[in-house]
Order: C-alpha cells, then structure tokens, then sequence
C-alpha cells in the first residue's frame, strides 16, 4: 500500500490506492479546501489523481506558481465553454496558458465585438458560480477524432489526427463542454474566483499565415480579486508608458509596412540609441574587449558547419547569387570565430575578448512583431570571448559584475538571475558530458558571484546553457535582457585553436554575452520604465532656452551654442509664442530642463531654470547651470 512522502519529509501510510484530495484532507480541512492540484514525483496531476505506489507528494494550491498556472489553464476552458454556449456554431481550437493570463482561439463567422466579449465575461462568472465539477477521461485516438469530427469541431479533430496512433486521449468535461486537453484542471468552477477579458486580435491557425484567420481572445486571470485589481492597474499604467506612443508622442522612431519589423529611427529617438551606444562602448573598452565589425552576409556552408542550418533556418532570411546560397546573419558568434581564426594564438593571449554592435536579421512571423519588443532587424551589443576551460568561473564572474552596474546605471536595481539549461536531444548540439561540463561550469561562477538562481530545463541555446538576466522595470514587469553562454561546440567545429602550454594545439572555450541584447528593445524597456521622462544622461534634448519676447533670440542663441559646445544637447524655443505655452509643450516632451530668457535673464547672463516637473531653481548663472548640467550627465543622475 502507499506511502506518501510530503515536502517535509514526513510520510502518512494509506492502506489502499488514494486521491491527491483524499491526501490533502488527511493533512487537513483547510488544506483540502485550499488544493488545487498535485504534484506526484514531480509531475503535475488533479486532485482526483490517484496514487497506487509510494510517491514523493506536493499539494498545490493558490499560492504556489504551479496553481495560479492550472487556475489560468482551467479559466480558459470556461472561456471556451461560454464562447460554445453564447455562439453555438464557433469552433475552438486551442487555448494555452500565457504570462499573467491565457488565450483561446475560435472560427467564427464574424469578428467578435467588445459588446461580445462583456456578455462572455458574465456568463463564465455565471459558469463559475454554478460550481461544475471538473472530471477527466481517456478515449483511444481514434475514436476521439471521430467523437469531435461529430461534434462539428473539425480543428479539434486535426489536432488530435496529429498525434501518434496508439496515444491514448485525454479528456476534461464540465457541464455540457468537453475539451481536448492534457491538464491538470481545478477540480470545480467554482476555484475560478478571479478573471477578466482583455482583448481580441486576429491568430492564423496553427500560427501560419497560409492558414485561415481565427479569432485570439485573451484574458487574465489570478488567485483573488486583490491580485486581479492590482494587475489590472499595472495594466493600464502599462497601456500610458507603451513605447508605441511614446516614439510618436515623442518623436522617436516609427515603424511601417514597407519595411515589417524594421524601424525607422528619428534625431531625437537616434539621440538616445548613441547614448546607450556610447556608454556601452566605454565599458567594452574599460573591460579589455576589441571592438569588431564583421559582414553582414555569410556562406551557407558556414551556418551548416555551426549546426545552424539544421536547428534555426526556419528563423534565417536566405538569399542567393552566381550559384551560391547566402544567409542573412540570424547572430553574430560565427563572425567573432573566423576573426579569431584569422591568426595563430597562444594560451598567453587568452582570454581574448570581442565586442561588436552587431546588425542582425531573424525571420520572425509577422503577427509576432512589436513595436521595438519583438522586430525583424536589430543590433545587439554583442561580445564573445574565447578561453581557456579553467578561466571560465573568472571571466563570467568579471561580466556579473560588470552587468550588474550597467543595470544600475540604467536605473534597474533588482535583477534576477536564470540559467536555462539543456533542451532536448533532438534540438542540440555536442555530448552529455559536454554539457554535464558547460552547465556546472557556470553553476559553479554563479555560485563565486554569491547570487541566487532558478534553474529552467530545456530553455538552453542549442549550442549551449545560459545565465539569463531579469530585470523588473518601475511598475513590476520583469524583463530578460543580458546573457552568459558557454560554448564548447562552435569553436571546434569552425576549427578555432590555441597554442597550450604544452606546444600541442587546444580548442578554445566560446563565451556569448550581451548585457542589454537587443539594442531596439532594450531602448523599448526603456521608454516604458521612465515613461519617457529619461534621466537627464539619457534624454534627446536635455535642455530647452526659451524666450519670452523677440528681443532675447540673439541671447537665447549665444546660451544654446554655449552649451551644445560643452556636449550638451540643448535647443531654443524662438517661436512668437506666450511662455506659459512653451513651457507646457516642452513640458509634454519630457524635457528635463526649460531655461527662461528674458529682459532680465538677458541683462544678467543668466537664465530662469524650470524642471519638467514644475520645480522652480530660480536664475543660475550660464556657467553654473553648465556645471550642474554636466556634472548630472556625467554622474548619470536623476535629480531631474
């Protein structure tokens, strides 16, 4: 008979098979009340599991992670099912949980309205209320093609037609809805306390444009009401800091259908790219890294040697000329390889760091892209470096360090930090033991950093595991910006080497890092966690002179020149407008500081400083606001 192992290491004894509930109330009512899920030798199951062997078990309730994932998935089976009550003749096809919330997608005939989605919130809370229980089945594959091709819901069926023959099929019912699905579900509707209906886009079947357009309704859902508000809030401070509208409100950069997922930078947006640039470049120079540039066009025959024509073409744009296939570089690594190759090294040389501002090209699916988050083409603020094995834990130990006071610079203090390890046989290159070697090498630098971490199985490159660095911007979203790769693959297949000290030639160790990644979304992440209201270091235009009458225009010029002559970026305001206007318009724009000209300021040498937010520092001297003005860019202060 069974013996259960908790969390605790304590053990109950059962004298028959019994349920994951049936668990939960022997520890005790509340807990019972509160399960929503179990977690059986690390796989996730319902409550109305049942364990027949001894098994290490976890109960999962609301609050751990775990739950509020089964909660969202079994949140979009009530979407579904209210969808099938309200609209009898739309089909569904599959609705998967997502970050904060999940999706379903439907065929239907027409586009479903806001006032669609109002009455289809209601009647899931109408569902939900009901408390329907939750029941599972299996039925053979294909009986079960037959039993939804019936039904009428002809993607179901394809779904289903695509899995191996003699799986067997599970499936979960609630009231009069049945749906294809693995689980685990809550065990009623009545767990479903907790959702709201976000938006509805357009989704191509099975995300192929070749495909028929379906129907993508979203939603969110969490544990309670408070959570729910909370992330709701977030939500809309989200909607007001979207980096959409603020390149247009702005004037920063734009994006159109001539050119799908490029973007079109203007002064102002291009002012703050060569900020970040320029900063960046200061610390690849400070931390021993040769800056590179390498072609933009590679021979296929390259990208089949580093294994990434088998495992990332479909992401490559591919082109071809005088009988020769090219590819359009997906990254930048197979570069910084034939640049190292292109002499001979010795262990006294290494580590050899490279950094370049990489232009890339990834064939992303149109309905992917967005904005400056998800593009086409992108820079990244690339490096690599090629060593020796037992200088691994000293050069991803330096760029920790090094990442963690770029992030702070930026104004993101709280990082989290991520190794993603191995995927899958079939999606990776080089041996177990090389990658036993790669994912303890960087446990063990993690470990030198005295940082914490959460492992994720799977989430490897194909060439090898990553640190990952998260950063949370100022209203709570986290973001995955830099990495650290180890690499014992690519440069042996490109035929990288080094002279050891033994006279025999070594092939070198592949470090990939980048501490922002993508330049164009990191510069996204940055105009939503400031709001546009960048520090001063940062701004397009750190200061505006502005004149009340004509008379100062000489005046205002002669303190515009001086300051741009100082490397500050700082315009004039000579418009025949009334200066309560012009400070309201520059105001909007973000400026961090409106310098007021007039009869006074002008007889002085002088100017009236403003802040943009509406903090009065009086008349300052031209060569004492210089000061305060450089002084704050070079600090990288946000005393603005």
């Amino acid at each position: 008979m069974p013996i259960i192992t908790l969390p605790d290491s304590s053990q109950k004894k059962f004298d028959r098979p019994v349920t994951v509930a049936e668990v939960a109330a022997s520890i005790g009512s509340g807990l019972a009340k509160a399960a929503l899920a179990g977690e059986v030798d690390g796989r996730l199951v319902d409550t109305s599991f049942l364990i027949s062997h001894d098994a290490k078990l976890a109960i999962v309730t609301d609050r751990d992670p775990e739950g509020l994932e089964v909660i969202r998935h079994s949140t979009a089976h009530l979407l579904a099912q209210a969808v099938k009550q309200l609209f009898p003749q739309a089909q569904v096809t599959i609705g998967p949980v997502i970050e904060d919330g999940f999706y379903y997608d439907f065929a239907y005939q027409r586009p479903f309205t806001e006032e669609d989605l109002a009455a289809i919130e209601k009647r899931m809370q109408e569902l939900a209320a009901q408390d329907q229980p939750v029941s599972r089945s299996s039925m053979p594959r294909d009986a079960a093609i037959k039993f939804f091709r019936d039904m009428g819901e002809k993607y179901k069926a394809e779904i289903i037609a695509s899995i191996p023959v003699n799986e067997e099929i599970s499936l979960y019912r609630q009231g009069d809805f049945i749906d294809l699905c693995r689980g685990p579900h809550v065990p009623s509707t009545a767990r479903l306390k907790a959702f709201h209906l976000t938006k509805v886009a357009g989704a191509y079947w099975r995300g192929d444009s070749k495909n028929e357009m379906l129907q993508r309704i979203y939603g969110t859902a969490w544990a309670d009401k408070k959570a729910l508000s909370e992330y709701l809030t977030r939500l809309e401070e989200a909607e007001k800091r979207d980096h959409r509208r603020l390149g247009r409100e702005l004037d920063l950069f734009h994006t159109q259908e001539e050119a799908p997922g490029m973007v079109f930078w203007h002064a102002k947006g291009w002012a703050i790219w060569q900020a970040v640039e320029q900063y960046l470049r200061g610390v690849y120079r400070d931390s021993g890294y040769q800056e590179i540039r390498c072609p933009q066009i590679l021979d296929k025959s390259l990208w089949e040697k580093t294994g990434h024509w088998r495992n990332y073409r479909a992401n490559m744009f591919i082109t071809a000329s005088e009988n020769r296939d090219y590819a359009l570089k997906p990254m930048n690594c197979p570069g910084h390889v034939l640049v190292y190759k292109h002499g001979l090294h010795s262990y006294r040389e290494l580590p050899i760091r490279y950094g370049e501002f990489g232009s890339c090209i990834r064939n992303e699916p149109s309905g992917a892209l967005h904005g400056l988050m998800r593009v086409r083409g992108f820079v990244q603020d690339d490096g690599h470096i090629f060593c020796a094995e037992d200088q691994i834990e000293g050069e991803v130990v330096a760029f920790h360090r090094q990442a963690m006071r770029v992030y702070g610079d930026f104004g993101f203090p709280a990082i989290g930090v991520k190794l993603a390890l191995r995927p899958s046989a079939s999606q990776r290159i080089g041996s177990d033991e090389v990658w036993d070697k790669a994912e303890a090498a960087l446990r063990q630098a993690l470990r030198a950093c005295g940082v914490e971490w959460q492992e994720l199985p799977g989430e490897g490159a194909f060439y090898g595991p990553k640190i990952e660095y998260h950063m949370k911007d100022s209203i709570g979203r986290s973001w995955q910006v830099g990495t650290m790769q180890v690499d014992f693959s690519m440069p042996g297949r490109l035929g990288a080497e080094y002279v050891g000290e033994d006279g025999a030639r070594h092939v070198p160790v592949m470090l990939h890092r980048a501490i922002v990644g993508s330049m164009e979304r990191f510069l996204g992440i940055l105009m939503e966690h400031h709001a546009g209201r960048f520090p001063v270091w940062l701004a397009p235009v750190q200061a505006v002179v502005l004149t009340i009458t004509s008379r100062q225009d000489d005046y205002a010029g002669q303190v515009t020149e001086i300051l741009k002559n100082q490397g500050l970026r700082v315009e004039a305001d000579l418009r025949n407008e009334k200066i309560g206007l012009k400070i309201r318009e520059h105001t909007l724009q973000r400026v961090p500081y409106l310098l007021v000209a007039g009869d006074r300021e002008q007889e002085s040498g002088s100017v009236a400083v403003r802040t943009r937010a509406g903090n009065d520092l009086g008349s300052l001297k031209i060569e004492e606001f210089a000061r305060r003005l450089a002084g704050e860019v070079a600090s990288r202060g946000e005393s603005a």
